[in-house]
């Protein structure tokens, strides 16, 4: 079974109430287990009092830290989308955004700025936050979270354009490997009118960017 189909076949619209609250709780153990074996491999003693609960508590954070798996945009936009004759562009700049780069399993963290302009209906503010968060909330590279941000925005709204921009720095980079403790990853996706008309392009980086 490939991971897409894991993913799926694991998501809670996929199993009843109940059979969804096994699987966790058997992923949960399992993952508990694994984290036990991989302290030995590290030359720790997961017997010893500060790490004996470390296993559960690692596999609760790990669960919380991919919840992401579990929700599509779809069900975190909900009933959020209203008829609206609003054709300016819409923007929430800064949302705080925590996740996981895929090769490392180490956290990246930073901002996105997302914008639209609608096409006949808006969707609430906070669902764009919550967008952010199903793909974040993934074992993730940034370049990939910033297009499926503006690919999922763009699916549920059907705007006339959207644009997203992602900055984040890397604990891969800054903790390991080179070492650079300020550097920070800019990433950007434009779609419809964001990609076809300067204007508006220009628009959503000054406002984004917070330049005059």
């Amino acid at each position: 079974m490939s991971g897409g189909n894991v993913v799926t076949a694991l998501h809670p619209a996929a199993m009843n109430g109940d059979a969804w609250a096994a699987s966790k709780a058997h992923r949960a153990q399992r993952a508990a287990e694994l984290i036990h074996e991989l302290l030995t491999v590290l030359g720790e003693d997961p017997e010893r009092e500060g790490l004996r609960s470390t296993p559960e508590r690692a596999a609760r954070a790990l669960q919380w830290l991919t919840r992401g798996y579990s929700t599509s945009p779809e069900e975190a936009v909900g009933p959020g989308i209203f008829e609206e004759r609003h054709d300016s562009m819409v923007l929430v700049r800064s949302i705080e955004l925590y996740s996981l780069c895929e090769h490392h399993m180490l956290p990246f963290y930073g901002r996105a700025h997302v914008a639209y302009v609608p096409n006949g209906r808006i969707i609430g503010l906070s669902k764009v936050a919550r967008l952010v968060d199903v793909f974040a909330r993934r074992l993730q590279v940034q370049e990939r979270l910033t297009d499926q941000i503006a690919d999922a925005l763009e699916a549920v709204l059907r705007p006339r354009g959207v644009g997203v921009i992602v900055e984040a720095q890397h604990l891969c980079m800054m903790m390991r490997g080179v070492q650079k403790q300020n550097s920070m990853t800019l990433t950007s996706a434009l779609r419809g009118t964001f990609a076809d008309c300067q204007m508006t392009r220009d628009e959503f980086l000054r406002l984004a960017t917070g330049r005059p």
